[in-house]
């Protein structure tokens, strides 16, 4: 899979929704996938979405988009994009994917997938319809990616670990311990739907799954809002607020706690935060099995930890595989074994996985049915917060 994208490979137009944070990773994903790994279509970058004309169309230019479009309606019409891609806030996702989908494109939605059980069940329904037609959607759970995640997985599926039996996720961040950070729109349920729970839960919800091969089916947890008021943002940050000065609610978690029980008998333990203080990025995942550990942090993201319970006790221990060699996961379109890769090529293998997938028609994954199973777990640890963290079972649907 090394290599160029050959010049014969048919072309794939992409409609990129949004343009901040997540706009930039997937934007230089677009630009970067066919230069490293052989595609069977050759993505090309025809257009960028965004509400303000004038910021829209600098960003595409930074970016590498070839037009603007200020609806998203007109980009989804548009004969020459192929696929959209939606980098939007949480409340935007289900209508913008579901129109895509009906309009025969082809859908990256980033996670979570929706704010609602019920946005997320429309948005299920209408991808499996698109899928009976070639139309194929994809959930962008990026941390699937990460190399040492990949191979994490390959060993519980090859029984390394044995019968799984305790599961440990966290996800540590501490951007916003200063209450005098603005009221964004990650802080507000409107538009994000939760806080940290839905934030950076969401994503050790879906890898917790996804590593272990098996669903959440209930949960007990609670949530907690630090700091209750913020102040506005500057309207010129083009954040929610109506300019600066005054101070609004936070009306989501700041943090988020909860047990959890898999269909596959083991049980797990899950945090997530966005007040631990002096972490960054501290995505962490270990898998405790009768035969052996798996342990994993982002912070140190070309490393997996393994322990092999067979081992002489003289010597055994976790022991550190580095990631890297041509034989792991992604490695060999990239750099020579030790050379590390970082945030940015998880987007990169999620749209040569995407693009894969759609060049041999077959539906890709993530897939929205499985952004519907991590919403309903969200909801669940909600719901459970909201009654004083009584047990709430999630019933096991087929995905």
């Amino acid at each position: 899979m090394t290599g160029k994208a050959p010049r014969s490979s048919p072309s794939i137009g992409v409609g990129m929704v949004g343009y901040a944070f997540m706009g930039a990773a997937h934007s230089q994903a677009w630009r970067s996938a066919g230069r490293f790994f052989d595609l069977p279509l050759a993505p090309t970058m025809t257009a960028l979405c965004g509400r303000d004309a004038g910021a829209a169309a600098a960003a595409a230019q930074r970016m590498g988009w070839a037009s603007v479009e200020t609806d998203w309606k007109r980009l989804v019409t548009r004969d020459d994009v192929h696929l959209v891609d939606i980098c939007t806030p949480g409340d935007t996702h289900a209508e913008i994917a579901i129109a895509a989908l009906e309009a025969g494109k082809h859908v990256l939605c980033e996670k979570p997938l929706a704010n609602t059980v019920a946005e997320g069940e429309a948005m299920a329904t209408a991808a499996a319809a698109a899928d009976e037609r070639g139309v194929r959607s994809m959930v962008g759970f990026n941390y699937r990616r990460v190399p040492a995640i990949a191979l994490a997985r390959k060993l519980v599926a090859a029984g390394r670990v044995g019968e799984v039996r305790h599961v440990r996720a966290q996800y540590l961040q501490d951007w916003i311990v200063d209450p005098a950070f603005p009221l964004v729109w990650r802080l507000q349920k409107e538009r994000a739907g939760s806080g940290a729970l839905g934030d950076v839960g969401a994503h050790i919800i879906d890898l917790a799954q996804h590593v272990v091969g098996s669903a959440i089916t209930g949960v007990a947890g609670l949530t907690e809002t630090f700091v209750r008021e913020r102040p506005m943002p500057a309207a010129s940050t083009g954040l929610s607020g109506s300019g600066a000065g005054g101070r609004g609610e936070v009306t989501v978690d700041d943090a988020a706690l909860f047990l959890a029980r898999f269909a596959g008998g083991a049980v797990g333990s899950f945090e997530a935060t966005r007040f631990a203080t002096g972490r960054k990025n501290a995505l962490r995942l270990e898998i405790n099995g009768s035969d052996g550990s798996l342990a994993f942090d982002f912070e140190s993201m070309n490393e997996l930890q393994f322990h092999d319970r067979a081992e002489d006790a003289e010597t055994a221990g976790f022991r550190r595989i580095l990631v890297t060699e041509p034989i792991h996961p992604y490695g060999e379109a990239w750099w020579p074994p030790g050379h590390g890769l970082g945030y940015e090529h998880t987007f990169i293998h999620e749209v040569v996985d995407l693009v894969t997938a759609i060049g041999a028609q077959r539906s890709p994954v993530p897939s929205f049915a499985d952004g519907l199973q991590v919403q309903r777990v969200l909801a669940a640890v909600e719901q459970s917060a909201a009654a004083d963290s009584c047990w709430q079972t999630i019933e096991e649907r087929a995905r």
